[in-house]
């Protein structure tokens, strides 16, 4: 089974004039992949899937492929047309990949039988491993444990971005030894590290992210008490970055910082100026 651990950081698509910035881009890459993070996700959540059409989501990947090393960049995959995916699937693995990350059907909310299937018939299409991206308060549909256990049983799915809210599901995975489990709550980072999850995809970690590999690396060490030290450090900071939607707060910072414009695409938009003085002070 391939292994996801430490942190993968989903990536924002900076923008300029409504358009991809891809300079901002590529330099935004390089500084993640310095600090020490496992790799990057592209087009997930963070990164505006939604507000980029298909040849969009594509060039973003290409652009942070030109710099980083094979086995660290993670694509994402969502959408309710599974012909339209199955397309896009082909052309993403032309790429090289390390894994795919692939929520739920959004909307439709389909059954937990055909859940089970609509993985499986992605999984069997990948020449890469699939991560299930399990995250019901933006789909719409629940996995119940049952059937995420029979989903990950699948040889192809490596991993969980366990965004579910659900501590039995979390456990029950951990314990099935079938997947890895990868946080995706950031707020929940510690906890989840110490019960066995190998890493996070996390947004807050385009903050201060040699903080965050500190983090996973001192529990993994079995340095609890300065593990939750740098947690208790990185708790203000993960808040306020999800004080309002994501990603308008960590384009805001990342802008803050010279790196990207803070632009988003509608309609989202971008964050408070109350929210803005709170980040500058942190």
């Amino acid at each position: 089974m391939s292994s996801f651990q430490g942190i993968w950081v989903p990536i924002v698509t900076p923008f300029i004039d409504g358009a991809i910035d891809f300079a901002a881009l590529r330099r935004l890459t390089a500084h993640l992949l310095e600090s020490g993070v496992a790799g990057l996700v592209v087009c997930g959540t963070t990164g505006e899937a939604a507000a980029l059409d298909k040849d969009e989501q594509l060039a973003v990947l290409d652009a942070v492929l030109e710099l980083a090393p094979a086995g660290r960049v993670i694509m994402g995959l969502a959408g309710n047309n599974l012909k339209s995916l199955l397309s896009l699937q082909a052309q993403i693995l032309k790429r090289p990949v390390a894994a795919l990350l692939v929520p739920a059907p959004y909307y439709i909310r389909p059954s937990q039988a055909a859940l089970e299937s609509f993985f499986a018939t992605l999984a069997d299409a990948s020449s890469v491993p699939l991560i299930v991206y399990d995250i019901p308060y933006r789909t719409g549909v629940t996995l119940d444990t049952g059937t995420l256990l029979n989903i990950v049983a699948h040889p192809r799915i490596a991993a969980v971005k366990d965004c579910g809210g659900n501590l039995e599901k979390t456990l029950a995975l951990l314990a099935s030894g079938e997947v890895q489990v990868l946080c995706g709550e950031d707020l929940q980072l510690f906890n989840a590290l110490c019960l066995g999850a190998s890493g996070a995809i996390a947004a807050s970690a385009h903050i201060r992210p040699d903080l965050f590999v500190q983090l996973q690396r001192q529990v993994q060490a079995q340095q609890l008490e300065a593990a939750r030290s740098t947690f208790m450090q990185l708790v203000p900071l993960i808040k306020a970055l999800f004080a309002e939607p994501n990603p308008a707060p960590v384009k805001a910072l990342l802008a803050q910082q010279g790196l990207i414009d803070g632009q988003l695409r509608a309609p989202m938009q971008a964050c408070s100026p109350a929210l803005q003085a709170r980040l500058r002070a942190l």
